[in-house]
């Protein structure tokens, strides 16, 4: 991997992270976002749970403001530094 890496300096470039830093993490914001709107539903089984959680999942797929604030949230950026 050395090599490759060392062969092609300009791709791709690697940024190391803590091993668990969950304030680095979009996907947490999108669960918070999720579990904040499915809050005060009371679904009867997990299949409608689950048919409820894939609805608002494809909903924020419309809303491309709301999925580029869960990665300003987190302070990275799009391009290297």
């Amino acid at each position: 991997m050395r090599e490759l890496l060392a062969a092609r300096r300009r791709w791709p470039t690697v940024f190391r992270l803590p091993a668990c830093a969950p304030d680095l993490n979009p996907a947490d914001g999108v669960w918070a976002d999720l579990k904040h709107d499915l809050g005060n539903l009371a679904a009867c089984t997990v299949d409608v749970l689950a048919d409820l959680t894939r609805t608002r999942l494809k909903k924020m797929q419309y809303w491309p403001d709301l999925l580029d604030g869960f990665i300003d949230e987190t302070g990275l950026t799009w391009t290297p530094p």
